[in-house]
């Protein structure tokens, strides 16, 4: 599975990197979750938060991905790690689902590694944006 074009908002780019370089500052410089997170980050396409296409994965967006392996439908909120609660099914930008889902689109098809092996997963529906939903400041 080729990786494909990812989008980033200027707004989220601006706060991950402020998250990233905190972290390299702190005890946890050397998580590899962070250098995965950059390298997402400088591949991803550059958009002004209000110009982002509305079925683009972004910060605090709500997404139902399929998994194309059981078809199991698993619905996430992509947030910062403070927030995350997977109770709640909200996933850590920083655990590599919610790296793997950030920029992608609607129909994308990613697989990402995680802890037991290789997930492949598809963006089946984005249930929010918040930038579709003018909340720009999320």
């Amino acid at each position: 599975m080729n990786k494909r074009t990812i989008y980033i908002t200027d707004f989220d780019l601006k706060r991950l990197r402020e998250m990233i370089s905190t972290w390299r500052r702190s005890d946890f410089s050397r998580r590899n979750d962070l250098q995965e997170l950059e390298e997402e980050l400088n591949r991803g396409l550059l958009v002004e938060h209000h110009n982002v296409p509305d079925d683009v994965i972004t910060m605090n967006s709500t997404a139902c991905l399929m998994d194309l392996d059981t078809g199991e439908e698993l619905v996430y909120t992509l947030v910062f790690p403070i927030d995350a609660d997977i109770q709640q099914n909200k996933i850590s930008v920083l655990a590599p689902i919610g790296t793997a889902m950030l920029g992608y689109s609607v129909g994308d098809a990613f697989e990402w590694k995680v802890p037991d092996g290789i997930r492949r997963l598809k963006v089946k529906e984005l249930v929010y944006q918040p930038e579709a939903s003018g909340h720009y400041h999320l």
